[in-house]
C-alpha cells in the first residue's frame, strides 16, 4: 500500500491528443512555482532571462567545481600511494639474494625473517591494491553520474516535451 502511494505521488498520467503515457513528476522550483503574470515590458523579461541564465550558469559552475575537487582528491590519494610505494624498502631484491642461497637447516632464525620480510610486503601490496579499488570505484561513479547527467539532458530536450511536439518536430522534414 505504501509503495503504491509512493509511486502516484513519483508519477503522472499524461494525455496529449491521444497519447496517454505516464512520466515522472517534475520537481518544481518554489521560484517558478507562482504563477507568470503575461507582461508586455520586454525589459522585464530579459531581466528575468538573464536571471534565469545566470542562476543555470552558477549550477553548472558549482557541479563542476565538485567534480574538479574530487579529481584533485583523486590525484593526490595516487601521489600519495606512489611516494608511499617508493619509500618503502623493496624487501623482494634481498629476500630474492637470500632464497637463492641455500639456507642451512639449523637457520631457523633466518626463515622466520624471511616469512616476516615476505608478509610485511604482501600486507603493503595488499593496501596499495586497496587504495587502487577505492580511487577505481570512485571513478566509476563519477563515469556513472555523467552518464545519468547526459542522459538526462537527452531526456529533457524540449523537443520530447510532448508528443505532439515530438511529431512535429519529425514531420516538418
Amino acid at each position: 500500500m505504501a509503495s503504491a502511494a509512493w509511486e502516484e505521488e513519483e508519477w503522472e498520467l499524461c494525455y496529449d491528443g491521444g497519447f496517454v503515457f505516464k512520466r515522472k513528476k517534475r520537481k518544481q522550483d518554489s521560484s517558478a512555482s507562482a504563477p507568470a503574470l503575461p507582461t508586455s515590458d520586454p525589459e522585464a523579461e530579459q531581466r528575468q532571462l538573464r536571471e534565469r541564465r545566470k542562476r543555470a550558469l552558477l549550477k553548472l559552475k558549482d557541479q563542476y567545481q565538485r567534480e574538479l575537487d574530487q579529481w584533485q582528491r583523486m590525484s593526490h590519494k595516487l601521489q600519495a600511494m606512489d611516494n608511499r610505494a617508493q619509500t618503502q624498502p623493496s624487501p623482494l631484491s634481498s629476500s630474492s639474494m637470500e632464497s637463492a642461497k641455500p639456507a642451512p637447516p639449523e637457520s631457523e632464525s633466518a626463515c622466520r625473517q624471511l616469512i616476516d620480510d615476505l608478509l610485511i610486503q604482501a600486507e603493503a601490496q595488499e593496501a596499495i591494491l586497496q587504495d587502487l579499488s577505492n580511487v577505481c570505484d570512485m571513478i566509476a561513479t563519477l563515469c556513472k553520474a555523467q552518464e545519468e547527467r547526459l542522459n538526462q539532458s537527452l531526456i529533457d530536450l524540449p523537443v520530447w516535451a510532448t508528443s505532439r511536439a515530438l511529431m512535429a518536430y519529425f514531420s516538418d522534414d
